[in-house]
């Protein structure tokens, strides 16, 4: 969810520099992601436009007269604050209106203007591109200055026409004080639902730095006919619809909103379209409470075809009938499921309750009377038929999360009102509120030691109560106990435990003290699974990997990326274990590849560094035909990107990572865990870089793949990195039953040891990791380390023939070596070489 510091400075008062801020909502639960700067300093984008102070400053339009030399030109005079008002050349579409009026002072339209030498979008470009402005001739007249578009600004695309400010404002006031802004965008996890409004946000922030919440007004001018006699609302099921109100507003005029509401909704990532539907829209982004506008006039003649014409609209929620289908406002027609709940009259269906309205009682541009409606619903029901549907909606979107039912009316009256004020609408006198089921509010009782029980904290009870009373928590002093009663908004409080968790919210989750579990702990049992893949873990972590953890949920589309279309290779035809109720559309199956998800975090670290080295245990999910339970596989992926090495003070540069790299921490793994068997040979995999491909064996099973991922599949995934990406997914059930138990560790001999290089022509088909393994058979006890230190083709070498030249290190452990003992394993080694491999001594 986007929030507007300006926007939230209406309902709170803002002491803190807005990172501090974004930090105490973060630790307080609310995450914010990312901080958006408009036009003020802030933010680590060097390359985002800084509205300049002295040079882009508010005008006041004075007069608009035609330009003599051009029909699509005029000449507007304009205040900037200067000593005398400017004449500057416009062919702004949205000024031509003023042609002829002479003085239009008295009309207060300001707009952006840009004095010379500042910097600018260029509007002219699709993309953002910026200029300095610099004066020149535009048919026959200097011109210096320019009147702004939004574009311009890089507030939005639109260039249709300049920006046009009306009300007070001062003439030469910067820009910046005026339209600058910080966007905190928070993501709106389901137990913090109760923050899906700049409101809900205004509280947090409210109750973490001590200030008050200032609320809007929710008193509404009543002066039309009663609304009594004109409509009612019945509900089928009242644990789906615990509330419906309505109200009526007539004679509104469908104009543009104003344009603080524009911006307002711009900057919290809505599109304007007309007074009502902005207002709508305005009103749940402020408090949370999705409203619905219907189409009076369309009611009322539906209203004659079943009770006579003078009857009231008869408002009625419930479950659709079978086979029964609705056109939402997006213009699909859908089939609805038995529990999706309706909003219907006796004509039909008008809308799906809480998710979407349907096409045929929508606002048009000849609406004049409008029935206005906010309700509750109950917030399963919501989700399930929102995913059911397949439609992603803000209304879903906050009551499948759950709204207190008591917010429906607060969210009526402030809609209705604003439709007055700003729509020119009367509101009818009445609200109709049907209100089957309201929730129990629950008194709680709440004692320090249960604070310190659960949270590890010591509070003093007086402390626990003001942290509540912030959150606009009842509370009642009951002695040795606190009895707290929840805030009408809230939803999500259900026990003690409950509050604990709002008092180390406030109490702040970054100071809470390490302690020892005071109660009775458990039976104490080892699990070799988990220690084991812990050890991986550390072993992982300590060769410079970081580990990550990844989404177990995807789609089919996500993991075909991993094989090119180029490959001719189909991709995995396995059955998906697919939810029947999904979170969102892009997270419905059960993955089948580890290294999907590790890919998708890449992609999304590459835009913001260069060395990427990731690691992730967790499971892959695959049809079981035996059961209703899918299997669970255990996997190993390894990402391997950039250079080899963070840079330091001692070294800036390192040098890139290679496929090497990554098959020297595979080796290092199986090293440490005590596994003598890996065997690495060449392969072909589809998702890898043909020569660059290797296959992974502990002994003669299957491990894994390791290499350089195919360049489209880099593509695919959008990998924004112009080096190498290395990547490896290993079996990691087969890696834990290869690590043994218990090892046996070689005292340290206090013989000096003797080191041997050995040069071997072979065939260039014999893979190095063959001569070695055989080297390390023949070379008997007495051989500790094998290390291949130069590969060789060249002239003096045979037509088909490699030199592999290897350090050999011999060492015993009761005896110093003599040149005979060494002699004697080397002429054995060469044997076994010569006679397994067809090697030679190379003179």
């Amino acid at each position: 969810m986007l929030v507007p510091i300006s926007w939230l400075k209406d309902y709170v008062d803002i002491t803190l520099p807005i990172e501090e801020l974004a930090e105490k909502l973060t630790i307080a639960g609310l995450e914010v992601e990312h901080i958006e700067y408009v036009g003020i300093p802030g933010g680590r984008d060097k390359n985002r436009l800084i509205w300049d102070r002295e040079k882009l400053v508010i005008g006041h339009i004075l007069k608009v007269e035609q330009h003599p030399n051009a029909d699509r030109l005029v000449l507007a005079t304009v205040d900037y604050g200067g000593d005398e008002p400017e004449i500057t050349v416009t062919g702004a579409p949205n000024l031509f209106q003023y042609l002829g009026q002479g003085d239009i002072s008295h009309l207060k339209l300001h707009s952006p203007f840009a004095l010379e030498g500042v910097q600018l979008y260029d509007g002219h470009k699709e993309v953002q591109v910026k200029m300095k402005l610099k004066g020149r001739p535009l048919r026959g007249i200097h011109n210096r200055c320019m009147l702004c578009s939004e574009k311009e600004l890089g507030l939005s695309d639109d260039h249709d026409g300049i920006m046009i400010l009306e009300g007070d404002y001062t003439p030469g006031a910067p820009v910046q004080d005026v339209l600058g802004d910080a966007v905190l965008s928070i993501d709106i996890i389901p137990n913090i639902a109760r923050c899906a409004s700049i409101i809900g946000v205004a509280r947090e922030a409210a109750a973490l730095t001590g200030q008050q919440v200032r609320y809007p007004n929710y008193d509404v001018v009543m002066e039309g006919p009663p609304i009594g006699d004109k409509v009612t609302i019945t509900t089928d099921d009242p644990e789906l619809n615990p509330r419906f109100v309505a109200m009526l507003i007539t004679g509104v005029e469908q104009k543009p909103s104003p344009g603080w509401m524009q911006r307002r909704l711009k900057l919290a990532g809505q599109r304007p379209i007309n007074v009502v539907v902005d207002i709508s829209n305005y009103v749940m982004l402020e408090m949370g409470q999705p409203n619905h506008t219907f189409d009076y006039d369309f009611l009322r003649r539906r209203a004659g075809q079943y009770n006579g014409g003078d009857g009231p609209i008869h408002i009625h929620t419930r479950l659709p009938h079978d086979g029964e289908k609705i056109t939402t406002l997006d213009g699909e027609e859908r089939d609805l499921p038995p529990y999706t709940i309706l909003v219907t009259d006796k004509a039909g269906s008008l809308s799906i309750g809480g998710i979407m309205g349907g096409a045929d009682s929508e606002i048009g541009d000849s609406t004049t009377n409008v029935l206005l409606e906010a309700a509750a619903w109950n917030y399963m029901n919501i989700r399930r038929s929102a995913t059911a549907l397949k439609i992603a909606s803000e209304a879903g979107f906050r009551f499948s999360r759950g709204v207190h039912p008591s917010q429906a009316i607060l969210g009526a009256k402030r809609a209705a009102d604003l439709m007055r004020q700003l729509a020119g609408g009367v509101v009818a006198q009445g609200i109709v509120d049907t209100y089957p089921n309201p929730p129990q509010s629950p008194a709680i009782r709440l004692t320090a030691a249960e604070v310190k029980r659960l949270g590890g904290i010591d509070v003093a009870q007086s402390d626990i109560r003001q942290m509540l009373e912030a959150l606009e928590f009842e509370v009642a002093d009951g002695g040795d106990h606190l009895l707290v009663t929840p805030p009408d908004h809230r939803l999500d409080i259900g026990g003690a435990h409950d509050l604990v968790e709002e008092v180390c919210r406030m109490y702040g989750y970054d100071r809470l003290p390490a302690t020892e579990m005071s109660d009775a702990l458990p039976p104490q049992r080892n699990n070799p699974r988990l220690e084991r893949e812990e050890r991986i873990k550390d072993i992982l972590a300590q060769l410079a990997m970081q580990e990550i953890i990844t989404y177990r949920l995807t789609t089919p589309d996500r993991e075909a990326k991993l094989l090119p279309p180029e490959s001719g290779i189909e991709p995995d035809d396995r059955p998906y274990v697919t939810l029947a109720n999904p979170i969102t559309v892009d997270r419905v199956t059960m993955r089948h590849s580890l290294l999907a998800s590790a890919l998708e975090v890449t992609a999304a670290n590459s835009r913001f560094q260069e060395r990427m080295a990731f690691f992730e245990i967790g499971q892959i999910y695959l049809a079981s035909e035996d059961g209703a339970l899918p299997d669970e596989l255990g996997r190993l992926s390894l990402v391997l990107s950039g250079p080899q090495q963070r840079p330091y003070w001692q070294a800036n540069t390192s040098p890139i990572a290679d496929f090497y790299d990554l098959k020297g921490i595979i080796e290092s793994l199986t090293a440490n865990l005590h596994i003598e068997t890996l065997a690495v040979e060449a392969g072909q995999h589809p998702t890898y870089r043909p020569g660059r491909t290797a296959r992974l064996l502990l002994g003669k099973e299957h491990l894994g793949w390791l290499g350089e991922l195919h360049p489209l599949v880099v593509d695919a995934f959008d990998i924004r990195s112009h080096n190498p990406v290395l990547a490896a997914e290993l079996d990691l059930e087969l890696l834990l039953r290869h690590i043994p138990d218990r090892y046996e560790a070689q005292p340290i001999t206090p013989y000096p040891a003797v080191r041997e290089d050995l040069a071997l022509l072979v065939s260039k088909t014999v893979p190095a990791t063959a001569v070695e393994a055989e080297i390390i058979r023949a070379g008997g006890f007495l051989l500790k380390r094998v290390e291949l230190f130069d590969v060789y083709e060249g002239e003096q070498i045979p037509a088909g023939q490699k030199s592999l030249a290897y350090h050999l290190t011999f060492q015993s452990p009761s005896k110093t070596l003599k040149d005979k003992d060494v002699l004697k394993n080397r002429k054995r080694i060469l044997g076994a070489l010569q006679h397994k491999l067809g090697a030679k001594l190379r003179e």
